[in-house]
C-alpha cells in the first residue's frame, strides 16, 4: 500500500454501516432480558426496517447498477459490489433472524403458555374450530385468481402477503385439469389482524396465524383436487419517489402522481417460501416480469411486522413494565401554558412527558381572542392528528393559520396530503415545502397581541408533531418566548413565504440550508484552536446517523488536535472511532432500547462556557445542504443543565449500549461492581425525581 492510500481516511460503508444498525435491533429480540412478549416487536422493527430498506436502499443500488460504466465510475465505489455485499449481510441476517424466532422466541413463549401453532398442530377440537371460523370469519374475504393463458398479467401490491396454491391429482382427471397455479392476497387488514386466536386450553393459550388457517381449509376450498400445497410471496416495491421539484407546478398533484406510481413500481425484492414448488415460483415469475436478481430466498412466513398486534393474553409480565407519562415540573397541569412560557422557557421530553402538553398549547392558541397567527410544519402528521385538528379549529376561529406540510416525507406522503387538503379547505395557508429542499425542522409560532404589540411563543423540538410517535420516539421539546429565539423562528417562517436567502440573519438558531453546515465547522474549529493552546477542548455528539464526508473529516481533524470526541450513534456512522493516526481522540456508541432514541444533541466545550444546541438535523449530507433543519441553543441555564444531564446518563449506560462494532460496552462483571446504568430507565427515575422536586 502506498504512502497516498495509507493517508486517505477510512470510512466505513453507508449500507453496511446501516445493516449494522439493525444488526442492533435484532440483538435486542435475542436478548433473555428483555420480556419476551417486546422481543417479538423488535423482531418486528427489525422485520420493518429491512422492508424499508429494500425498497429505498436496494431499490436505489439497483438502479445506479443499470447506469452507463463511465456514469458508475464519477460514484466512487462499485454500485454493483456495494449490492452484492449488502446481499449477503442480509442473507446472514435473515438466517440469525429466522433462528432467533424458531429456537428462542418460539420455546420460550411455550414455556409461558403460548402456543403458535400451525394447520398440523390442531387436535380434532381446535381443527372443527377453524373450519367453522374460516368459513365464517375468512372465505369471504378471499379472491383467488387463477394463473392460466387467460391472466396476461398478475399484478403484487407493494408490502402485502400472497398465498401461492398448487392444484395437482385433479378430481375429474380432465387434462386441462391436472394441475393449477392459483394466487390471492392475504386479507390481513380486512380480517382486522394477521393472529386467530383460538379458545384455551385451561391455562394454555393458542393462537394461528392467518395464512394457516386458510392453509387448513385449503383442501375444502379446491374440493375438486387431490392435493393442494400452499406457500407464501412477498413484493417489495421501489419506494423513492421521481418528482421534478421546479418552482412552477402543482406539487401536491406531482406527489399524488408519485405514490401511484410506488404501488406499480419496479420490484426491489420478491420474498418466497423456499419450500415453493418450481412450477409456482416460475408460474409468479412468469405473470409478475420479476426478474432473478429480485428474488429472495425468505421463509414460510413473511411481514413479521405484523407481529406488532400479536395479542399479549392479558400477560402483562411478560411486556414492560407502564411508563406512564410525568408530570411536567414547571408547566401546569391547568391553566394557561401562554402565560407560563411568559414566565420563562420550558423543555419538554417525549415520551417520559407527554405530548399533550403540544396540543394543550395549540387548543388554548385557537381559542385565545389575542391570538392572530399560529405558524407550523408539519413533517410526519399522524392519521388522526390531534394537532392537525387544533389548527383546524384554529382556522375555524378566524386566525391566520399558515401550515408548512413536507409532502415528501416517505411514507407518510398520504397522512399529510389528506391534513393538508382539510386545512387548505378550512381557510388556512398551506405551504407545500420549498423546491428542491426537504422541510425537515419542527418549529411552532404563535403570535398574539399584549399591551399594543405583538409577542411572539414558540415550540422548537427534534421530533415530529405526532401524537402517535411520541409515545416511542425520545425526543426533546423547547417552549419558549424568549425574543431572541422566537425572532429568528419568525424569520425561518418569513423563508417559506418569501424564498429569500437568509444567510447572516440567525445569530442564535443554526439554520439549513443556510449556514448549519458552516457554523458547525466553526465550532469545531473552535475546539481545535483551543487544543492546539494546550486547553481542554471536546465534542459530545448525539445523532441518528452521521454520514457526511466533510464532517467526519472535520471530525478526524480534531480528534488528531487533541479535541476529545464523543459520539453517541442510533443508526448510520460512517466514521471509524479509536484509529491511531485519524480518530484516537474519537469514542463511538449507541443505545437501542425500549423507547426510539430519536434527538439529536450537539456540545461544545468552548473553554468552559460550554454549549448545548438541539435540533433536527442529523449529520448526513442531505440534513446539512437539502433541507430547512434547525439546531436551536439551550440558552436558560438550569435548562441546560437538565439536558446535559440527561445526555450524561445516555454516555454511563452500561446495559443497552454498544459500540459501533456492536459489542456490549458494559459488560456483566463492570456492571455488577459499578452499579448497572440504564439510560431510558434512569432519565424516567429522574424527570420524576424532578417532577416532584417543582412540585414540593
Amino acid at each position: 500500500m502506498s504512502e497516498t492510500e495509507q493517508a486517505q481516511p477510512r470510512l466505513l460503508n453507508r449500507e453496511l454501516s446501516w445493516l449494522t444498525f439493525n444488526r442492533r435491533v435484532l440483538q435486542e429480540a435475542q436478548n433473555p432480558e428483555v420480556p419476551l412478549l417486546e422481543r417479538l416487536k423488535f423482531l418486528a422493527i427489525f422485520s420493518s426496517n429491512l422492508d424499508e430498506y429494500f425498497k429505498v436502499r436496494v431499490a436505489t443500488l439497483r438502479r445506479l447498477v443499470k447506469l452507463k460504466k463511465k456514469t458508475r465510475a464519477k460514484l466512487g465505489e462499485d454500485p454493483a459490489e456495494q449490492l452484492q455485499n449488502l446481499l449477503q449481510e442480509v442473507g446472514r441476517q435473515q438466517q440469525e433472524f429466522g433462528d432467533t424466532f424458531r429456537n428462542s422466541i418460539l420455546p420460550e413463549l411455550g414455556r409461558q403458555h403460548i402456543h403458535l401453532i400451525s394447520e398440523h398442530d390442531l387436535t380434532p377440537e381446535q381443527h372443527a374450530w377453524v373450519q367453522q371460523y374460516f368459513r365464517e370469519q375468512v372465505r369471504d374475504l378471499l379472491s383467488p385468481i387463477i394463473l392460466d393463458e387467460n391472466l396476461h398479467h398478475l399484478f403484487l401490491r407493494d408490502q402485502s402477503v400472497y398465498l401461492t396454491f398448487y392444484l395437482t391429482q385433479p378430481a375429474n382427471h380432465k387434462k386441462q385439469d391436472e394441475e393449477r397455479v392459483v394466487a390471492m392476497e392475504l386479507p390481513t387488514k380486512r380480517h382486522g389482524g394477521r393472529f386467530v386466536r383460538l379458545p384455551d386450553v385451561g391455562a394454555e393459550h393458542y393462537v394461528m396465524f392467518l395464512d394457516d388457517v386458510i392453509r387448513c381449509c385449503a383442501a375444502e376450498m379446491f374440493a375438486t383436487y387431490g392435493k393442494v400445497q400452499v406457500h407464501a410471496i412477498k413484493l417489495s416495491r421501489d419506494a423513492e419517489l421521481d418528482i421534478q421539484e421546479e418552482v412552477s407546478g402543482n406539487l401536491l398533484s406531482k406527489i399524488k402522481s408519485s405514490l401511484q406510481k410506488r404501488e406499480t413500481g419496479f420490484p426491489a425484492r420478491l420474498l418466497y417460501d423456499p419450500a415453493m414448488p418450481k412450477e409456482v415460483l416460475r408460474a409468479v415469475r412468469q405473470k409478475t416480469g420479476i426478474g432473478q436478481e429480485e428474488l429472495v430466498e425468505g421463509s414460510r412466513y413473511h411481514n413479521f411486522r405484523d407481529f406488532f398486534g400479536f395479542p399479549d393474553f392479558g400477560l402483562h409480565h411478560l411486556k414492560y413494565a407502564p411508563m406512564p407519562p410525568l408530570p411536567h415540573p414547571t408547566l401546569p397541569r391547568t391553566g394557561s401554558l401562554l402565560a407560563a412560557l411568559a414566565r420563562r422557557d420550558h423543555l419538554l421530553h417525549p415520551p417520559y412527558q407527554s405530548f399533550d402538553y403540544v396540543t394543550r398549547l395549540l387548543n388554548e392558541a385557537a381559542k385565545d381572542p389575542l391570538v392572530s397567527d399560529i405558524s407550523i410544519t408539519l413533517y410526519r402528521v399522524g392519521s388522526k392528528s390531534d394537532v392537525a385538528k387544533a389548527l383546524l379549529r384554529a382556522a375555524k376561529n378566524g386566525k391566520q393559520v399558515t401550515v408548512v406540510v413536507e409532502l415528501k416525507a416517505r411514507f407518510d406522503e398520504e397522512s399529510n396530503m389528506f391534513w393538508a387538503e382539510k386545512l387548505q379547505k378550512a381557510g388556512a395557508n398551506v405551504i407545500y415545502g420549498i423546491p428542491d429542499l426537504k422541510v425537515h425542522s419542527k418549529l411552532l409560532l404563535i403570535t398574539r397581541g399584549e399591551e399594543g404589540h405583538n409577542k411572539l411563543y414558540a415550540y422548537l423540538s427534534t421530533g415530529n408533531f405526532n401524537e402517535q410517535t411520541s409515545q416511542v420516539y425520545a425526543d426533546h421539546g423547547l417552549f419558549t418566548a424568549n425574543p431572541a429565539l422566537t425572532r429568528e423562528v419568525a424569520e425561518v417562517f418569513r423563508y417559506f413565504h418569501d424564498r429569500l436567502d437568509k444567510t447572516g440573519l440567525f445569530e442564535h438558531l443554526l439554520v439549513a440550508p443556510f449556514e448549519l453546515r458552516q457554523k458547525l465547522e466553526a465550532l469545531i474549529d473552535h475546539e481545535i484552536a483551543l487544543a492546539r493552546q494546550g486547553k481542554d477542548a471536546y465534542i459530545i455528539l448525539k445523532l441518528n446517523a452521521l454520514q457526511d464526508e466533510r464532517m467526519i473529516l472535520k471530525l478526524y481533524e480534531a480528534s488528531e488536535a487533541g479535541v476529545r470526541v464523543e459520539l453517541l450513534i442510533r443508526g448510520i456512522s460512517c466514521l471509524i472511532p479509536d484509529l491511531a493516526g485519524q480518530s484516537r481522540n474519537i469514542q463511538q456508541r449507541g443505545i437501542v432500547d425500549r423507547f426510539l432514541e430519536h434527538a439529536r444533541v450537539y456540545v461544545f466545550g468552548n473553554g468552559g462556557e460550554e454549549k448545548v444546541y438541539t435540533a433536527s438535523s442529523d449529520w448526513m449530507s442531505r440534513n446539512l445542504d437539502r433541507r430547512v433543519e434547525v439546531a436551536f441553543p439551550i440558552l436558560q441555564d438550569d435548562l441546560r443543565a437538565e439536558i446535559r444531564h440527561l445526555l450524561d446518563l445516555q454516555r454511563q449506560d452500561s446495559v443497552k449500549s454498544r459500540d459501533w462494532q456492536n459489542n456490549f460496552v458494559g459488560s456483566t462483571l463492570e456492571r455488577a461492581e459499578a452499579g448497572e446504568v440504564r439510560a431510558q430507565f434512569e432519565t424516567y427515575a429522574y424527570l420524576q425525581q424532578l417532577a416532584r422536586k417543582k412540585r414540593a
